[in-house]
């Protein structure tokens, strides 16, 4: 079964894991379950996440969340 949530994100962060100049920097992303009870979509989405925070490490440069914009996250079981 797949679940679909609705979070915002609400952060980021530039973040370097060495000294070394030469390794790209990664930034870290933090999102919120996002529930608005005037929303009718919001109010299907709380029934499956009422609350939640996630936090996404990324290197890839072409990712571009943007803090207080809304997304979608689909949570996909994996086949055996």
């Amino acid at each position: 079964m797949t679940v679909r949530a609705k979070f915002r994100c609400s952060s980021v962060k530039h973040r370097k894991w060495t000294s070394n100049p030469e390794e790209n920097a990664v930034r870290e992303f933090e999102f919120d379950a996002l529930y608005d009870p005037s929303v009718p979509e919001d109010q299907r989405y709380a029934k499956a996440t009422p609350s939640g925070k996630l936090t996404v490490t990324v290197d890839n440069p072409a990712i571009d969340w943007k803090p207080g914009h809304a997304y979608y996250l689909d949570i996909t079981p994996v086949e055996d």
